[in-house]
């Protein structure tokens, strides 16, 4: 089981510690002090599945250098503001890189590996696309 800790620091702010004592800065976006909570969330789907693809691209011996992942999420526009769109982009850098092993990681990954995305999909529609760069050395 998992468990975290959040403590309120002063106005809006709090900050989030995880089970190996990392910690993230929290607040609205009106105090600016550090992310904000639904963004935490995308923040979480895109490390998440971006670790998945890294390991199992790596896995594969793929020369992979860099690995961005964009993730662009549509909320109601009344409380609780709930997402309803996920939408996940994937730019893979590397050399030689396969479109076939790229595609296959991200799938293993949604469908599989990524528990983030297993416990949003039942009630978001998630949706992802990739690019691949060249990198020529």
């Amino acid at each position: 089981m998992a468990e975290i800790n959040v403590d309120w620091l002063q106005q809006k702010t709090f900050v989030g510690t995880d089970s190996t004592k990392h910690s993230v800065v929290i607040s609205s976006k009106d105090d600016g002090v550090g992310m904000r909570p639904a963004e935490l969330l995308l923040v979480a789907l895109g490390s998440c599945t971006a670790y998945d693809v890294v390991n199992i691209l790596e896995k594969k011996r793929a020369n992979l250098h860099h690995v961005r992942v964009t993730v662009n999420g549509e909320q109601g526009e009344t409380a609780p503001w709930a997402f309803h769109k996920i939408h996940i982009h994937y730019t893979v850098t590397g050399r030689n890189l396969r479109p076939e092993d790229v595609s296959k990681a991200i799938e293993l990954s949604e469908s599989k590996y990524c528990s983030v995305s297993a416990t949003l999909r039942p009630s978001v529609d998630l949706s992802y696309d990739f690019e691949i760069v060249e990198e020529n050395m």
